[in-house]
């Protein structure tokens, strides 16, 4: 009987994440709440800035930023704030980045997840993703069903299951 197997992996989607940069675009320039005030929200290649008068104003912003990741399907666990910092014209910016990969101590959490479970099946780690491989698709799946719930501080994402 062939192995199956799968990867498992922690990234975002892209074009996800500047639809929702384009809405929270959309919403903050018809908002009243934030008509005559200095908010923005910027993206780059590797990360967001986002701008706003004051830790208020920004904290709005944020919030704004974050419902529209939810609604994109983005988990907000992939996003990391850096500290508000003080900018041009008394603004406030904050940076935030993008989780990309499993980290070695998070892959290595994910191996003894696996392991503790006590099912028939072999993980390790390649590159910036995990791979899941048994004799029994039930068994792949159980692993599945155990790492959606564990509550582990990274988002992830389940690829090619064969």
């Amino acid at each position: 009987m062939a192995e199956a197997s799968f990867d498992i992996v922690s990234e975002i989607n892209r074009q996800e994440l500047t639809n929702a940069v384009d809405q929270t675009q959309r919403e903050i320039a018809t908002r009243f709440d934030f008509k005559g005030t200095k908010v923005a929200i910027e993206m780059n290649k590797d990360e967001i800035i986002l701008i706003g008068d004051d830790e208020n104003k920004l904290g709005q912003l944020k919030d704004v930023f974050e419902s529209k990741c939810v609604k994109r399907g983005i988990s907000l666990k992939a996003l990391e704030y850096g500290k508000p910092e003080g900018a041009s014209g008394g603004t406030q910016r904050q940076k935030v980045t993008f989780v990309a990969g499993i980290a070695p101590e998070h892959a290595k959490k994910i191996h003894q997840l696996i392991k503790d479970s006590g099912l028939k099946v072999r993980s390790q780690s390649m590159d910036n993703k995990v791979r899941v491989t048994g004799k029994s698709k039930d068994d792949l799946q159980a692993v599945i069903q155990l790492l959606n719930k564990a509550d582990l501080p990274i988002p992830l994402q389940y690829n090619n299951y064969r």
